[in-house]
């Protein structure tokens, strides 16, 4: 009984080609860190996309999802239910609340300017 080779589906050979690139992690002055991540934030682009660009190399033309994300481990979650109110379990409302803030956070910066 022979087996027959099937080719990988190209979303396979993809996900291969970046299983095999490496992550690399510069230690910089933070006033440099500030500024490729002010040159990012201005361009809409991710730091690693920004470092890729000033670096010449070619950036994914993917669209991202603009989002900002935390951690919150499940002390972090009974803090922000006694702050509002909730059970640490309704986990969709606090993320709701959190969101409110972050909302109402905005808008009281852009009323200081």
């Amino acid at each position: 009984m022979s087996k027959t080779k099937h080719p990988l589906p190209d979303t396979w050979l993809q996900n291969q080609k970046a299983a095999k690139a490496t992550q690399v992690a510069f230690d910089l002055d933070e006033k440099f860190q500030y500024s490729i991540r002010k040159a990012a934030l201005d361009a809409g682009v991710s730091p690693s996309d920004q470092i890729r660009t000033i670096l010449g190399l070619s950036v994914a033309k993917r669209p991202k999802r603009p989002r900002l994300t935390v951690s919150l481990s499940e002390e972090d979650y009974v803090q922000l239910a006694e702050r509002y109110g909730l059970a640490s379990d309704a986990q969709l409302e606090i993320k709701r609340r959190v969101l409110d803030d972050l909302v109402n956070f905005v808008d009281q910066e852009e009323a200081k300017d």
